[in-house]
């Protein structure tokens, strides 16, 4: 299992947003970063788990878990994900999202009022191995990567700089190389430095 932390520090917190999703505090990047957290070109990834927090207005921040159910009967068991779904299916999870809870929206897909802070803290507390993406980090393709490893990454404006010191303290910084990429591109490279570590073990 591998997991992302992606961040917007604009993208709405609650469902009412028009169609405009460049307007809609750039939901368009959340949006083709959970298509390139689990889509390939014939396949839907079933050992990906993504976390989306949204710190944008009204009401932040808000966590967005998916980890998509994929056995079973459609519309009972699980959902039917198509990448013209997916912001149909974030803007659901907002309205659906109840105070005090965290609440399943669809099978395997979570909303709560969480701080990215609070879900990475929570996170290393339960013992597991995190990684932050920045351009002075470890080279990925050198780094040795811990097992069921957790990537955050931020929007176009990065990670929040009052929260990133004390992420920094908890997690290892690692880079996918000297230039700038989008953050879907950014998800997709680390799926394919893991898929390529996985099929080499296949392999040997």
């Amino acid at each position: 299992m591998r997991e992302f932390i992606y961040y917007s520090s604009t993208a709405p917190t609650t469902g009412n947003f028009g169609t405009d999703l460049m307007k809609a505090g750039r939901l368009d990047i959340a949006i083709h970063s959970v298509i390139a957290a689990f889509f390939l070109s014939h396949e839907f990834r079933k050992d990906v788990k993504l976390h989306l927090v949204f710190d944008g207005k009204p009401d932040a921040p808000k966590h967005l878990e998916l980890k998509p159910v994929t056995e079973g009967e459609t519309g009972k068991d699980k959902i039917y994900l198509s990448k013209k779904d997916v912001g149909k299916v974030i803007k659901i999870m907002l309205y659906k999202y109840k105070q005090g809870q965290k609440r399943e929206v669809f099978p395997g897909y979570w909303i709560e009022k969480k701080s990215i802070l609070s879900l990475a803290e929570d996170l290393y507390e339960e013992g597991r191995t995190l990684y932050i993406l920045d351009g002075k980090g470890e080279d990925i393709r050198s780094c040795n990567l811990a097992e069921n490893p957790i990537f955050i990454l931020g929007d176009h404006q990065g990670l929040p700089k009052k929260e990133l010191k004390r992420l920094k303290g908890i997690c290892k910084p690692v880079s996918i190389g000297r230039r700038t990429y989008f953050a879907s591109q950014t998800l997709a490279i680390v799926n394919n430095e893991l898929d390529r570590r996985e099929d080499s073990k296949d392999t040997n």
